[in-house]
């Protein structure tokens, strides 16, 4: 199946419907315990072994000591290309369990054991979806972060893969697992605020030059070619691995992608909105002459029916986001206004006064506990961030930037988020890739 021809709207919208009971179901899912309290307690009184295989060490080393917490969980794969990042955390990690853990640098390694139940995504942005959609085509369960897809093609890949093989796919965007967060969105959604119509959200920090890298050889310890996997060959570049590759765009989707989806994502379900149907965005390198190609200063403008709103503001190279916060979203409606940063939320007046305020822990061990759970019931609709859902939040990241990149208004079909009328933004909707290293679903 090709890539093109794989993400029919038509199509998916079919296998959606048979799979989900439409947003609606999935906002209501989100919004209640990570599983019903009937599952829960049955699963806690027949744990059945959850085998883990863990891509990507950076952001993956966390969620390996997360997954092995839970019990019946257990990481059988360690996967890295960087060998000395691989062996030191294999190293240190071996020490804490009672069972072998393997080590490779191929995820193809651990698609091929029986015995691994999912696998985790954690490696750079180009990987996410291609070793999303293989581990569903291998019959694994994923645990995919952020953002679910390097573009919007491959994320409408991955929710096909998920659908065929009934596997339970949730993207790692952990505040939808937050309690607190969870309570807040309930909230609006009840009309605390009134009818809630407006939304910003932000993301601020003091990221310093990349500099200017050189091409040469890739250190012995690095194996390039499985790093770079499903994207097309570039020559090793000294300044881009292990982090700024986010800043690439044959890699990665800029400060947008990275950490932009986070808040973007609490906004577009405080909405009840999925696709928009205009989208703006102006912004560029302003701080540093380098080769990072992606902003450090971006604003985007989305537009839903209903006439609601969301802004993102960008700023990589000064902490001073909205209200003093390096993150948030705050919502408004015809009563007044709620702010959410960090794990909890505050409730305003229509003069501005705070008039309530709740905060709680880091969700990230529950998002992880709801996947698991998830998964030994056999059910995706349990998931709190249902892959569907991670690609709607994801592909107003992507719109975003490609309205950046063509300096275009974006008009998108309300239905899907597709773009209408726009050729030369419309081939920003997939890319090309690594001759046999096309993603497709199988099976």
């Amino acid at each position: 199946m090709s890539i093109c021809s794989a993400a029919k709207p038509n199509d998916l919208n079919a296998t959606r419907r048979e799979f989900l009971s439409g947003s609606a179901a999935a906002a209501t899912a989100a919004l209640a315990s990570s599983t019903s309290l009937a599952k829960v307690q049955d699963l806690q009184t027949n744990l059945s072994k959850v085998a883990v295989g863990i891509m990507g060490l950076n952001r993956g080393s966390a969620l390996a000591r997360i997954f092995a917490a839970i019990p019946g969980v257990e990481i059988r794969y360690l996967c890295d290309i960087d060998s000395n990042r691989l062996k030191s955390f294999h190293d240190e990690f071996s020490k804490s369990v009672a069972y072998e853990v393997r080590t490779t640098a191929d995820i193809r390694e651990i698609l091929s054991e029986k015995e691994v139940t999912a696998l985790v995504v954690a490696a750079p942005n180009h990987w996410h979806a291609p070793a999303g959609i293989m581990a569903c085509n291998a019959g694994k369960h994923v645990y995919v972060e952020k953002p679910c897809c390097h573009n919007p093609a491959e994320g409408e890949l991955l929710i096909e893969a998920a659908r065929k093989h009934h596997r339970c796919v949730q993207m790692g965007n952990q505040r939808r697992s937050g309690v607190k967060i969870a309570e807040g969105i309930r909230l609006l959604h009840e009309g605390r605020i009134g009818r809630v119509y407006y939304s910003r959200s932000w993301y601020a920090a003091t990221r310093g030059p990349i500099g200017t890298g050189t091409t040469t050889e890739a250190p012995p310890h690095i194996n390039y070619e499985l790093w770079q996997g499903p994207a097309p060959r570039l020559p090793y570049t000294s300044n881009r691995l292990h982090y700024n590759w986010h800043w690439v765009w044959h890699y990665g989707n800029g400060e947008l992608g990275n950490n932009g989806i986070h808040s973007i994502d609490l906004s577009r379900w405080g909405l009840q909105v999925d696709y928009p149907v205009r989208v703006v965005s102006s912004g560029g390198r302003y701080r540093f002459n380098d080769d990072q190609e992606t902003a450090d200063t971006q604003i985007v403008s989305y537009e839903f029916p209903g006439k609601k709103q969301i802004i993102w503001e960008g700023l990589s190279c000064s902490s001073d986001g909205l209200y003093g916060d390096g993150y948030g979203a705050s919502f408004h409606g015809e009563s007044g206004s709620m702010r959410m940063d960090g794990w909890g939320y505050a409730i305003y007046d229509d003069k501005g006064k705070e008039v309530a305020r709740e905060t709680s822990h880091d969700g990230t061990s529950d998002h992880i506990a709801n996947f698991v759970n998830a998964i030994r019931a056999n059910d995706p609709t349990l998931l709190n961030s249902e892959i569907e859902e991670g690609h709607k939040s994801t592909l107003l990241c992507h719109l975003g930037n490609i309205a950046l990149r063509t300096g275009d208004s974006i008009q998108c079909d309300p239905a899907n988020g597709h773009i209408i009328g726009n050729p030369e933004a419309e081939k920003l909707w997939t890319r090309s890739y690594e001759p046999g290293w096309e993603p497709k679903v199988t099976g």
